[in-house]
């Protein structure tokens, strides 16, 4: 991490590090290669995997439907073994991956720079899983049912998550995935106490009800729906779940309302005002909060993000550096520097940029190094210390070199002072 700052202060605008660079460290050109290269494969094999998966459980499905007559159509004869062979195929490779990276990367595939490699031991997890369900499971339980060991088959989806790391394109999901993980212990309270809320009005509800099921003035359709819903108390737990989480209330109120009494009408009003209305919202900010501050805290969203703004501004920068340079050369002269900065409107495309120019010379000449030409890296460097916080970091150096300087100055003062009456003596 002490690299990837000192790499965001000092070399800013070269690019965004990848989750990748936060892992490699000082590791050797061979593992580097190993991780971009063979992580990025095995992404692309991560998402046709998921894509098999896909074709494989709608050809399947509509086998069964198919046999079952619930679909019309031939059955597909011969798929299964073709399934079992395509994945056996891609477990094999998955295999392949774990020792590779194990025999190149060495005790460095779980524990590098002072951290534990979840992802690591999360994939060696997924590739024992895949061997037991495709080769172990099937041969040791030919005569026991296999529905519960299918379930194993569910494990390799997980592997999808694996390309998040790879591309950027999932920066953002994975800062989300990043910050929802962060805030676990917001979302655990948050869930408390609704349960306790839900468990209050579900008993409330069930033992105002209790009667009512067994009484002679409510239809049998009705008391049958009373009890399917508030008959018990798990039952009418799971109610006060649904209706407040699927927005669908009046399902589970209306019935009661019309046919029981009204006063339930006021019952469900106070509860769905207080809780499904300003205690979500409530809850929903808290944690959105609580979220958030975790996740702004965390170093490599920050630095991500901060690299990803120094990015796009010296992108910004490029495109004003492109359309100065008439000439084409790659070299920005004064008198192409002078001629754009006549224009009113470049003023204040630069004033958006926080590079506020009151005096065209004096900006060329703080961006030019002494020859009078400035280079698409000169100008943006240059660019970047004169804005914002950055200037402001600047300023304070300089006043800060210039205190170490009067005090220098003071000590030769204080020296000639001494040694002058002396020197005018002889």
């Amino acid at each position: 991490t002490s690299q990837l700052l000192q790499r965001y202060y000092l070399e800013g605008v070269r690019g965004e590090p990848s989750q990748d660079e936060f892992q490699q460290g000082r590791r050797s050109p061979c593992q580097k290669f190993i991780i971009r290269n063979l992580e990025v494969v095995a992404s692309l094999v991560i998402l046709a995997n998921v894509l098999f998966m896909y074709v494989e459980r709608e050809i399947v499905g509509r086998s069964v439907g198919v046999r079952m007559g619930y679909a019309s159509g031939e059955e597909f004869l011969g798929a299964k073994q073709t399934f079992d062979t395509i994945s056996a195929a891609i477990a094999i490779f998955f295999v392949v991956e774990f020792m590779i990276k194990l025999v190149v990367l060495r005790g460095e595939f779980f524990f590098f720079q002072g951290q534990v490699q979840k992802f690591n031991i999360f994939d060696l997890m997924i590739v024992i899983l895949g061997m037991l369900d495709i080769w172990v499971f099937p041969a040791t339980a030919v005569n026991a049912d296999l529905t519960a060991l299918r379930v194993f088959r569910l494990v390799r989806l997980f592997r999808a998550l694996r390309i998040v790391r790879t591309f950027e394109i999932f920066h953002s999901l994975r800062v989300l995935v990043s910050t929802v993980v962060a805030g676990f212990a917001a979302l655990v309270e948050s869930m408390a106490l609704l349960t306790i809320v839900m468990l209050v009005a579900a008993l409330l509800v069930c033992q105002a009800l209790s009667d009512t099921v067994s009484s002679n003035r409510l239809d049998e359709e009705t008391k049958a729906w009373i009890y399917r819903y508030y008959g018990t108390a798990s039952r009418a737990a799971w109610t006060m779940f649904e209706l407040t989480f699927s927005g669908g209330w009046p399902n589970y109120v209306r019935p009661l309302v019309e046919h029981v009494g009204t006063e339930y009408a006021i019952f469900f009003f106070v509860y769905i005002t207080i809780v499904v209305f300003a205690m979500f919202r409530i809850i929903t900010a808290l944690f959105l909060k609580d979220t958030l501050n975790i996740a702004s805290m965390d170093m490599e969203v920050m630095i991500q993000e901060k690299l990803k703004e120094k990015h796009v501004y010296a992108k910004k920068l490029l495109d004003f550096f492109a359309a100065a340079d008439t000439s084409g050369d790659g070299m920005l002269s004064w008198d192409e520097f002078n001629e754009i900065m006549k224009d009113e409107r470049v003023r204040t495309y630069l004033a958006s940029l926080e590079l506020q120019v009151h005096e065209t010379r004096q900006l060329f000449s703080m961006l030019d190094d002494g020859h009078m030409m400035i280079s698409s890296q000169e100008f943006v460097q240059g660019a970047l210390r004169l804005k914002g916080q950055a200037r402001s970091q600047d300023v304070v150096a300089i006043m800060h070199e210039c205190t170490k300087l009067s005090r220098k100055v003071d000590a030769v003062a204080k020296r000639i002072d001494t040694a002058l009456p002396t020197a005018l003596l002889v």
